[in-house]
């Protein structure tokens, strides 16, 4: 079954733990960390990932869109992430590696990001120990974009690769301007969790929208 994973970046933060329950339906909560330099934006940190661990059970799917992410993601997995996903293209290889064993070492899902422009053959020497590969179908940074289906490819591209390494497990996570439509797109090219923000929280049922996104999976 496809999982959802909704962006808190479109929620209300000023009612963040009711903005939280009203889209505990869905299986993961995705939670974007920016940092000004990385990505020309700036979001939240270990302090709001703490408060929210501290009122939900939900999986918490944190992606770090900063520079140096290895320096921070164990701090990260300590305040409450069940998943850590950073980009590949700000670290180097040495670091990526280190960090994924550490954060195996912890008990934690780990996975690399990919921004549009980076092939899929960057994640290529880390695939068969990815719990996650996220494909950004927008340029990070900011939400509101369109979605940009010339990523379709590479998911597709992901999904063989990670077929041919034998890597059952690793899901491929989409996250740019996902709506119903963009959906289907998305999970028929290989995707298993999808991120979605203003398309979540702008409704008023999010559950049932929730369900709507789900159900292209099936």
């Amino acid at each position: 079954m496809i999982k959802i994973a909704p962006s808190i970046l479109s929620a209300d933060f000023a009612k963040l733990g009711e903005e939280i329950k009203t889209i505990e339906s869905a299986d993961y909560l995705h939670f974007d960390v920016m940092d000004g330099v990385f990505v020309p934006n700036i979001s939240v940190g270990i302090p709001v990932l703490e408060s929210v661990r501290k009122i939900t059970d939900m999986v918490l799917d944190v992606h770090l869109m900063i520079t140096s992410p290895a320096k921070y993601t164990a701090r990260f997995a300590k305040a409450g992430a069940d998943i850590v996903v950073f980009h590949v293209e700000a670290e180097t290889t040495e670091n990526i590696s280190a960090a994924i064993g550490e954060l195996h070492s912890m008990g934690k899902k780990v996975g690399l990001t990919l921004k549009p422009g980076t092939p899929a053959e960057a994640v290529l020497p880390y695939i068969g120990k990815l719990d996650m590969v996220l494909v950004m179908t927008v340029e990070p940074g900011f939400g509101g974009q369109s979605f940009m289906p010339e990523m379709l490819p590479k998911i597709t591209k992901l999904r063989q690769m990670i077929a041919d390494c034998g890597n059952s497990s690793c899901e491929i996570e989409v996250d740019g301007g996902i709506n119903p439509e963009t959906a289907a797109l998305c999970v028929q090219a290989g995707a298993t969790v999808l991120v979605a923000g203003s398309d979540i929280f702008s409704k008023t049922d999010r559950a049932a929208q929730i369900s709507r996104l789900r159900g292209f999976g099936r």
